[in-house]
């Protein structure tokens, strides 16, 4: 592996691929996924009048199958400007003024992951300044002399038993930037820095061996134990692994073509100070997963450690009081643009929610699953998990209204449950690892300053791959529990 510099962690820098022409970087200024999510809600808005408006009868969150009603609307093209009259009772579209004030509205739902994700931006800043962060890496590649085939297989295999057995994702946020930071001393791109974590996260997801925030949802609402058909999520994990570590390696041997130069790693000891910062680092990923488990911190709690985090690399690395805060906004300015990217994808969700078409939307895909063959019914599952998903980014939130709906039309179809939750688990986890609308991928694009059309089309190929390995699995699923 080669090269001759070493770019600094957190560069304002435009990021494109690694080879990148003039003409496509010229196409990625383009697909600004802002306006790629603005795009998104005026199909929302146009949704809430095109579409019948319904709603399902619910116990809680789980909806009651077999509940769905169409809701009467009034149509009038009044209403685009919020002026029309409507029946009490009677649904309406969204009008354009319901449309800008949902943006506002999910910042303020939105709040709370936001901050969260300004604060790792500014934690991140002061690590920049003080420059533990790439010093430290220098010598842990002096150590491999940079080779990324040991490197990477290793650090997507531990990735990912995070979130397969513990549904870990936000948390790996601390670890985006320095993955990406040895990414490019090695020679390498942002976009493959960001995949290695990326991909064994969403891999993980994918196959949920133990996901509590999945299983403990899905599982019991199709009437079967939380964490029973273990082996077959085992094999599916086991699968999608191998195929994600050799589409990153296929890629980075694709990259490493166009370098040329010669590694020379820095192997003289760390200063005092850095060491200490990075020991410090370690303990406080630790520290990060235990909390996370134990005492279920939300976005208020991690804002509040991240924070606490800064303070003490600042006074671990010497950095004054004036240095730590202007290292701490430079890197928040860094993400500014996740708050808009996390406040638009939430108000599309707003927007089907006022318009009283999401239950619609999600009677609609699920008339993708019918007919006796068991097999077409579970691709259908799963195709239909893949469209709502879009709708419903939410893993949890997401089996709490379908499995309910999907179960008894799966055991009509002849589908064990056992694959009706495997569909879910698959077809949730695909379209996240693409879809503009999925919070939880916004922050990981924020993190490490990539855009969503870089990443899309990066990411197409493999999503298509794990399709087709989806249906693969269905069959077996079917086999395997008749």
């Amino acid at each position: 592996m080669a090269t001759n510099s070493s770019p600094a962690l957190g560069s304002p820098e435009p990021i494109t691929p690694h080879g990148a022409s003039p003409s496509q970087a010229a196409l990625q200024k383009k697909l600004n996924p802002v306006l790629i999510l603005l795009l998104v809600v005026a199909i929302a808005v146009a949704l809430t009048y095109l579409l019948d408006s319904g709603a399902y009868q619910r116990e809680g969150k789980s909806i009651l199958p077999d509940s769905y009603h169409v809701i009467d609307k009034s149509r009038s093209p009044l209403q685009l400007l919020g002026v029309g009259e409507v029946a009490k009772g009677q649904a309406q579209p969204v009008s354009l003024i319901d449309a800008v004030v949902s943006i506002p509205e999910a910042l303020e739902k939105s709040a709370g992951l936001i901050f969260m994700v300004l604060f790792i931006g500014g934690m991140f800043g002061v690590l920049t300044r003080i420059g533990a962060v790439e010093t430290g890496l220098e010598r842990m590649l002096s150590l491999t002399r940079g080779n990324v085939y040991v490197l990477v297989p290793t650090m997507m295999i531990i990735f990912s038993f995070g979130s397969t057995f513990m549904g870990m994702a936000k948390e790996y946020l601390l670890l985006i930037p320095m993955v990406i930071a040895m990414m490019q001393r090695m020679g390498l791109s942002s976009l493959i820095g960001l995949a290695i974590v990326a991909i064994p996260v969403k891999m993980g997801y994918l196959s949920s061996i133990t996901n509590p925030y999945a299983l403990s949802v899905a599982q019991p609402l199709v009437g079967v134990p939380v964490f029973s058909g273990i082996g077959m999520r085992i094999f599916v994990y086991a699968v999608l692994m191998v195929v994600g570590i050799a589409f990153m390696l296929w890629t980075i041997h694709r990259a490493e073509k166009d370098t040329s130069v010669t590694a020379q790693w820095n192997s003289a000891p760390l200063p005092t100070r850095h060491l200490w910062v990075l020991i410090t680092l370690g303990l406080g990923i630790a520290f990060l997963v235990y909390g996370s488990q134990t005492w279920h911190w939300e976005e208020e709690h991690l804002s509040a450690y991240y924070l606490t985090l800064a303070v003490a690399f600042a006074m671990l690395g010497g950095l004054s009081a004036s240095d730590t805060a202007d290292a701490f906004l430079e890197g928040m300015k860094k993400v500014l643009a996740a708050g808009v990217l996390i406040a638009l994808a939430t108000s599309v969700a707003i927007i089907l929610k006022k318009g009283q078409i999401l239950d619609s939307i999600v009677h609609s895909l699920v008339g993708l699953v019918g007919g006796d063959n068991p097999f077409l019914a579970s691709v259908g599952m799963f195709f239909s998990q893949l469209l709502i998903d879009i709708a419903i980014p939410s893993t949890s939130g997401q089996a709490a209204v379908t499995m309910p709906i999907l179960s008894p039309v799966g055991q009509l179809a002849g589908v064990d449950p056992h694959t009706t939750v495997l569909a879910f688990l698959l077809g949730n986890g695909l379209t996240n690892m693409i879809t503009p609308t999925s919070s939880g991928l916004l922050i990981f694009l924020a993190t490490a300053q990539v855009g969503w059309g870089q990443w899309a089309r990066f990411i197409l190929p493999l999503c298509l791959i794990v399709a087709l390995l989806s249906m693969g699995f269905l069959a077996i699923s079917l086999a395997v529990y008749g």
